[in-house]
Formats: structure tokens, sequence, C-alpha cells
């Protein structure tokens, strides 16, 4: 089973950028660039799913993806 994750982007006023995983709520990370964005809120997602894992016996990963929407 493959979990597909989609990561949305926009910059903001300032200039600076903000990624979100769409499925993930509240999972949103900031980053000078658009590709730092995205690869912080990455790892992010990554560490809210370890601990999806770690106290949930339940959850099933075999494959994670991430998708620019």
């Amino acid at each position: 089973m493959t979990r597909t994750f989609t990561i949305d982007t926009e910059r903001e006023e300032d200039g600076r950028f903000i990624a979100e995983v769409t499925e993930l709520p509240g999972v949103m990370a900031y980053g000078k660039s658009e590709d730092e964005a995205r690869s912080r809120v990455g790892a992010l997602a990554l560490r809210v799913l370890a601990d999806e894992i770690e106290n949930d016996d339940s959850v099933e990963l075999s494959n994670i993806a991430f998708a620019r929407s």
C-alpha cells in the first residue's frame, strides 16, 4: 500500500514560501525558497508519521510518496 501526501506551496507577501501537507492537518513549514519549504514540511510530515507509528500499532506504511499539487 502506498500512502501519498500532497504538498501545496504558496509565496507569502513577505517573499517567504509556505508549504503544507494537505492530508496531515497542521503540518506546515516556511522556507526562503520553495524547495526549502518543501524539504522542511516533508521532514516535519515524517516526524508526525513516526509519532503515529510509535503510538498506534494499526498504522501501516510500506511506501510513502510526496507529490506536488
